[in-house]
């Protein structure tokens, strides 16, 4: 019989792996776009407005109590629920690459 604890240790090594969504970012922070996990609709008006794969996407403003909060991408500024922005995947980011995510 084996058994498995899962210390916090653990936890952050595992964590540092996981794709973050966009909704994770934290101010300061940016994130490279990997993909939408959205419905076509949606996601192709998302598109339309610049959150394309490979953009680089950086969080600006949040309405108060939790609200919409705004992005940066592309020149332009967008405010996405943080529904639809947990929705939005960024890449992954291998030890030997230093850029943020």
């Amino acid at each position: 019989m084996q058994l498995n604890v899962n210390t916090a240790a653990d936890a952050a090594r595992n964590s540092a792996f996981a794709p973050k969504t966009l909704a994770q970012l934290g101010r300061g922070e940016s994130g490279v776009l990997d993909h939408l996990d959205l419905p076509d609709d949606i996601a192709r008006r998302l598109m339309e407005l610049g959150f394309l794969p490979g953009q680089e996407i950086v969080p600006a403003r949040s309405a108060p109590g939790g609200g919409p909060r705004v992005y940066r991408v592309d020149g332009s500024e967008v405010a996405l629920r943080r529904e639809t922005a947990s929705r939005l995947i960024l890449r992954s980011i291998s030890k030997g690459d230093n850029r943020k995510t």
